[in-house]
């Protein structure tokens, strides 16, 4: 969507011009973390890890429909079903519906 940002880190391929233009020239505004600050994306790059190595690397998609299912089945799992130590072993579902109630 035009207007919509773009966040990535401040690697060389997302800094070089040949990754830049493109979305500059339609309008994207463009977003990077700070300048050595890795742990910008921290939560994100943990949630992919857990979905790669969660499911990914073990339940092969024959198809992209499966691949597709399978990611959707893992998110309902995540939040749902899924204890998180951070969250004293609560699901991110049952945290959500605490801070609604309160």
């Amino acid at each position: 969507m035009v207007g919509e940002p773009n966040h990535t880190d401040q690697g060389s391929q997302f800094t070089s011009e040949a990754f830049t233009s493109r979305p500059l020239g339609a309008g994207v505004q463009v977003s990077m973390d700070g300048r050595g600050r890795a742990y910008d994306n921290i939560i994100g790059e943990r949630f992919w890890r857990n979905v790669k190595h969660e499911h990914l690397y073990l339940h092969a998609a024959g198809t992209g429909r499966e691949l597709h299912q399978g990611i959707h089945d893992y998110m309902e799992f995540y939040n749902h079903r899924r204890v998180h130590e951070s969250l004293d072993y609560a699901t991110p579902d049952e945290v959500y519906q605490k801070e609604i109630v309160a």
